[in-house]
Protein backbone atom coordinates (compact mmCIF):
# COMPACT_ATOMS: atom_id res chain seq x y z
CA UNK A 1 0.00 0.00 0.00
CA UNK A 2 1.85 3.09 -1.21
CA UNK A 3 1.18 6.47 0.35
CA UNK A 4 -0.92 8.94 -1.57
CA UNK A 5 -0.17 12.70 -1.55
CA UNK A 6 -2.43 13.50 1.43
CA UNK A 7 -1.05 10.72 3.63
CA UNK A 8 2.49 11.69 2.57
CA UNK A 9 1.83 15.30 3.68
CA UNK A 10 0.30 14.23 7.02
CA UNK A 11 3.28 11.97 7.68
CA UNK A 12 5.73 14.78 6.82
CA UNK A 13 4.02 17.15 9.25
CA UNK A 14 4.03 14.48 11.96
CA UNK A 15 7.69 13.83 11.23
CA UNK A 16 8.61 17.49 11.76
CA UNK A 17 6.74 17.58 15.09
CA UNK A 18 8.22 14.29 16.28
CA UNK A 19 11.76 15.19 15.21
CA UNK A 20 11.53 18.52 17.05
CA UNK A 21 10.22 16.81 20.19
CA UNK A 22 12.95 14.17 19.98
CA UNK A 23 15.72 16.76 19.62
CA UNK A 24 14.43 18.76 22.59
CA UNK A 25 14.05 15.65 24.75
CA UNK A 26 17.58 14.49 23.96
CA UNK A 27 18.94 17.98 24.57
CA UNK A 28 17.30 18.01 28.02
CA UNK A 29 18.62 14.52 28.82
CA UNK A 30 22.14 15.57 27.86
CA UNK A 31 21.81 18.75 29.97
CA UNK A 32 20.90 16.49 32.90
CA UNK A 33 24.15 14.60 32.36
CA UNK A 34 22.67 11.50 30.75
CA UNK A 35 24.64 10.06 27.88
CA UNK A 36 23.32 7.54 25.38
CA UNK A 37 25.14 4.44 24.25
CA UNK A 38 27.06 4.74 21.00
CA UNK A 39 25.80 2.78 18.01
CA UNK A 40 28.09 0.02 16.79
CA UNK A 41 27.75 -2.53 14.04
CA UNK A 42 25.73 -2.18 10.86
CA UNK A 43 22.37 -3.11 9.41
CA UNK A 44 22.29 -6.68 8.07
CA UNK A 45 19.11 -5.92 6.07
CA UNK A 46 17.23 -8.66 7.93
CA UNK A 47 14.13 -6.38 8.06
CA UNK A 48 13.05 -7.82 11.43
CA UNK A 49 12.40 -4.27 12.66
CA UNK A 50 10.11 -3.67 9.65
CA UNK A 51 8.30 -6.99 9.73
CA UNK A 52 6.80 -6.59 13.22
CA UNK A 53 7.30 -3.08 14.57
CA UNK A 54 6.77 -2.76 18.31
CA UNK A 55 5.87 0.42 20.18
CA UNK A 56 6.16 0.76 23.93
CA UNK A 57 3.67 3.22 25.40
CA UNK A 58 2.93 4.87 28.71
CA UNK A 59 0.21 3.77 31.10
CA UNK A 60 -2.28 6.37 29.88
CA UNK A 61 -2.08 5.26 26.24
CA UNK A 62 -2.01 1.54 27.01
CA UNK A 63 -4.83 1.49 29.59
CA UNK A 64 -6.84 4.63 28.81
CA UNK A 65 -9.66 3.76 26.41
CA UNK A 66 -9.75 7.11 24.56
CA UNK A 67 -5.97 7.52 24.17
CA UNK A 68 -5.52 3.87 23.24
CA UNK A 69 -8.12 4.13 20.47
CA UNK A 70 -6.60 7.38 19.22
CA UNK A 71 -3.08 5.90 19.25
CA UNK A 72 -4.12 2.72 17.42
CA UNK A 73 -6.25 4.63 14.90
CA UNK A 74 -3.35 6.94 14.07
CA UNK A 75 -0.98 4.05 13.50
CA UNK A 76 -3.55 2.13 11.45
CA UNK A 77 -4.75 4.95 9.20
CA UNK A 78 -1.62 7.08 8.90
CA UNK A 79 1.32 4.68 9.32
CA UNK A 80 -0.36 1.53 8.01
CA UNK A 81 0.33 -0.50 11.17
CA UNK A 82 -2.13 -3.30 11.94
CA UNK A 83 -2.26 -4.42 15.58
CA UNK A 84 -1.40 -8.10 16.02
CA UNK A 85 -0.54 -8.29 19.71
CA UNK A 86 0.03 -6.50 22.97
CA UNK A 87 2.26 -7.19 25.93
CA UNK A 88 0.72 -5.95 29.17
CA UNK A 89 3.85 -6.21 31.31
CA UNK A 90 5.90 -3.89 29.09
CA UNK A 91 2.87 -1.94 27.72
CA UNK A 92 4.01 -2.73 24.18
CA UNK A 93 1.93 -3.05 21.03
CA UNK A 94 3.11 -5.29 18.19
CA UNK A 95 2.03 -4.54 14.64
CA UNK A 96 2.42 -5.72 11.08
CA UNK A 97 3.18 -3.00 8.57
CA UNK A 98 1.11 -2.77 5.40
CA UNK A 99 4.06 -1.04 3.69
CA UNK A 100 6.38 -4.01 4.25
CA UNK A 101 6.68 -6.39 1.33
CA UNK A 102 7.66 -9.84 2.68
CA UNK A 103 8.81 -11.02 -0.76
CA UNK A 104 11.37 -8.25 -1.29
CA UNK A 105 11.78 -7.47 2.47
CA UNK A 106 11.52 -3.77 1.61
CA UNK A 107 9.24 -0.84 2.44
CA UNK A 108 7.03 0.42 -0.39
CA UNK A 109 6.82 3.89 1.21
CA UNK A 110 10.38 4.32 2.44
CA UNK A 111 10.46 8.09 1.74
CA UNK A 112 7.45 8.69 3.99
CA UNK A 113 8.21 6.14 6.70
CA UNK A 114 7.30 7.19 10.26
CA UNK A 115 9.86 8.68 12.62
CA UNK A 116 10.02 5.48 14.68
CA UNK A 117 11.28 3.69 11.58
CA UNK A 118 13.72 6.49 10.77
CA UNK A 119 15.10 6.60 14.30
CA UNK A 120 15.55 2.85 14.78
CA UNK A 121 17.89 1.74 16.35
CA UNK A 122 19.11 5.11 17.69
CA UNK A 123 16.00 5.41 19.86
CA UNK A 124 17.15 2.32 21.80
CA UNK A 125 20.46 3.93 22.75
CA UNK A 126 18.84 5.87 25.61
CA UNK A 127 17.61 2.65 27.28
CA UNK A 128 19.56 1.20 30.26
CA UNK A 129 20.09 -2.08 28.36
CA UNK A 130 19.14 -1.54 24.69
CA UNK A 131 16.95 -4.42 23.47
CA UNK A 132 18.06 -5.01 19.87
CA UNK A 133 16.18 -7.65 17.91
CA UNK A 134 17.79 -11.09 17.59
CA UNK A 135 20.01 -11.18 14.51
CA UNK A 136 20.22 -7.39 14.30
CA UNK A 137 23.66 -6.24 13.20
CA UNK A 138 23.59 -3.20 15.47
CA UNK A 139 24.81 -3.12 19.04
CA UNK A 140 25.13 -0.65 21.87
CA UNK A 141 28.54 0.51 23.04
CA UNK A 142 28.83 2.18 26.41
CA UNK A 143 29.98 5.82 26.28
CA UNK A 144 32.79 4.82 28.66
CA UNK A 145 33.55 1.45 27.03
CA UNK A 146 37.31 2.06 26.98
CA UNK A 147 37.41 2.67 30.74
CA UNK A 148 35.23 -0.38 31.50
CA UNK A 149 37.41 -2.59 29.28
CA UNK A 150 40.55 -1.20 30.94
CA UNK A 151 39.21 -1.99 34.42
CA UNK A 152 38.14 -5.50 33.40
CA UNK A 153 41.52 -6.16 31.78
CA UNK A 154 43.21 -5.21 35.08
CA UNK A 155 41.24 -7.89 36.96
CA UNK A 156 42.40 -11.48 37.24
CA UNK A 157 39.58 -13.13 35.36
CA UNK A 158 39.46 -16.09 32.98
CA UNK A 159 39.47 -14.75 29.39
CA UNK A 160 36.00 -16.15 28.63
CA UNK A 161 34.53 -14.48 31.74
CA UNK A 162 36.24 -11.18 30.90
CA UNK A 163 34.82 -11.19 27.37
CA UNK A 164 31.35 -12.11 28.65
CA UNK A 165 31.45 -9.19 31.12
CA UNK A 166 32.62 -6.81 28.38
CA UNK A 167 29.73 -7.95 26.19
CA UNK A 168 27.12 -7.64 28.94
CA UNK A 169 28.44 -4.23 30.02
CA UNK A 170 28.49 -3.03 26.40
CA UNK A 171 32.24 -2.43 26.57
CA UNK A 172 33.17 -4.57 23.56
CA UNK A 173 33.26 -3.07 20.09
CA UNK A 174 33.47 -6.45 18.33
Amino acid sequence: MRDGPLRFLVKRLALVCTATDLRLTRLILRAQGRRPFKLGGACHLCAACCESPMIQTGRLVFHGRFFRRLFLAWHRHVNGFVLIGEHHRSRTFTFTCTHFDPATRRCDSYRSRPSMCRDYPRVLLWEPDPPFLPGCGYKAISPNADRIAELLDAEELPPAKREELKRRLHASEE
